[in-house]
């Protein structure tokens, strides 16, 4: 049986978020409490995770989600040619 993205190269994206200290900045109140949320085999289904979380959070002015795009960490020569 054939996996789903089988023949699709592999791009990781991590989404975490948590609270910030200031509404213009990335340093949060409390490492602690860093959310988690996973890490996804594309940026289409990263994206998603990252809307749902940032929907839920929405009354929190402070509270921000972002994308990291980790196959950009693991394969930095080869980033300037992927999009995702």
């Amino acid at each position: 049986m054939a996996v789903e993205g089988e023949n699709q190269k592999q791009l990781l994206h991590l989404v975490f978020g948590g609270e910030l200290t200031n509404l213009g900045g990335t340093e949060f109140r409390d490492l602690e409490k860093l959310d988690i949320v996973g890490i996804y085999p594309n940026y289409e289904q990263a994206k998603v995770a990252w809307k749902a979380k940032a929907q839920q959070t929405v009354d929190n002015a402070h509270m921000r989600y972002f994308i990291v795009h980790l196959h950009r960490l693991l394969e930095p020569e080869g980033s300037a040619s992927n999009n995702g």
